[in-house]
């Protein structure tokens, strides 16, 4: 009988950025450090002293044995989804129940593997065991590569603003740095690199150069970095128009959205009734909240992306809100 022989083999470094596949820590690094587990389970229960592996069955009951005939047929059910899917089900299966794959998983498998009264069956759960260790091997490293590219990815996009000495100053001494930077950005988008590993490394290296206190111009190009990303995500939808008509503040909401930083001033000093323009800054304030509350839908609670985005819009509002207090003498809204 085969032997499956797991090859979770991982560097420590990996369970710190483990988030970035929105997996909690905790349980992320008991999956990691259930190798040895997983073999041992598998081994003990597919070997050949049946007294062995009935006694070894019995100590993954739960003490309460509600909870554990529960937690059975909650495995036994995703066992079932596992052996009905094809290779490329499996594989999307297994990404998102991951974190149910501990010890009690591997030995319910196991046991079911044994309980076979064909050899065929049986060979179809050491195939499926198989199946799913590497599916987890390979979600592992692909993720690991992703950590390892989103320096590089960085470097890239604000490359167009470094000096001969690979430093960065703010403003940017070539006017055309910012585009460049825009140009690139929009590549990797587009190649699918701005991700949530993406997000976490801007956000780690702009939490460094804040604590160093000595990079201004890396702390402001890292802030337009983030800045950058949230235009060109937030640019994608638009919600301007209805019913073939034009919503003119959703419209007016979105020239702000895509235009950069330093020209919201004059966007809303010409678009605003306290202006040149006819929207009424209650009308923006309500656009925003409308669009905030939409990005908090589409985005997973707590994502460097849903943060991202929501802050992007909360500071639209608050130049609003200076601006007004400005213009008209009265408190901010």
């Amino acid at each position: 009988m085969a032997t499956i022989s797991p090859t979770l083999s991982l560097p420590l470094k990996f369970s710190l950025h483990c988030a970035q596949l929105g997996f909690g820590y905790w349980n992320w690094d008991r999956l990691i450090h259930s190798k040895e587990t997983i073999t041992n389970c598998w081994q003990s229960l597919t070997c050949s002293n049946h007294t062995q592996r009935r006694r070894t069955v019995l100590c993954a009951v739960n003490k309460d044995a509600e909870q554990a005939f529960m937690k059975t047929v909650e495995v036994d059910r995703l066992i079932d989804t596992m052996r009905d899917s094809n290779p490329s089900e499996l594989e999307q299966v297994v990404v998102e129940n991951v974190l149910s794959l501990d010890e009690g998983f591997w030995i319910r498998l196991a046991a079911r593997s044994e309980t076979c009264k064909s050899e065929d069956d049986k060979k179809d759960y050491e195939e499926l065991a198989a199946c799913v260790m590497s599916i987890v091997d390979r979600l592992v490293h692909k993720t690991e590569e992703k950590i390892e590219t989103a320096t590089d990815v960085l470097k890239a996009i604000l490359n167009p603003a470094m000096d001969e000495h690979e430093e960065i100053t703010w403003p940017p001494r070539d006017p055309e740095a910012l585009k460049l930077m825009e140009k690139e950005l929009s590549t990797r988008e587009q190649e699918g690199y701005l991700d949530e590993g993406f997000l976490a490394e801007v956000n780690a290296q702009l939490r460094q150069a804040k604590e160093d206190e000595d990079k201004p111009g890396l702390q402001a190009m890292l802030q337009k970095v983030l800045q950058l990303y949230a235009s060109k995500v937030l640019g994608k939808r638009s919600y301007a128009y209805k019913g073939g008509k034009v919503i003119p503040r959703e419209k007016f909401l979105e020239s702000v959205i895509e235009a950069p930083e330093s020209i919201w001033n004059k966007l809303l000093i010409d678009g605003l009734t306290i202006g040149k323009g006819d929207i009424e800054p209650e009308d923006l304030y309500t656009a925003i909240k409308k669009r905030i509350e939409r990005v908090l839908i589409r985005t997973e609670g707590g994502s460097y992306e849903q943060r991202v985005l929501v802050e992007y819009l909360k500071g639209i509002e608050s130049r609003t809100q200076e601006l007004v207090q400005a213009l008209q003498g009265g408190p901010v809204q």
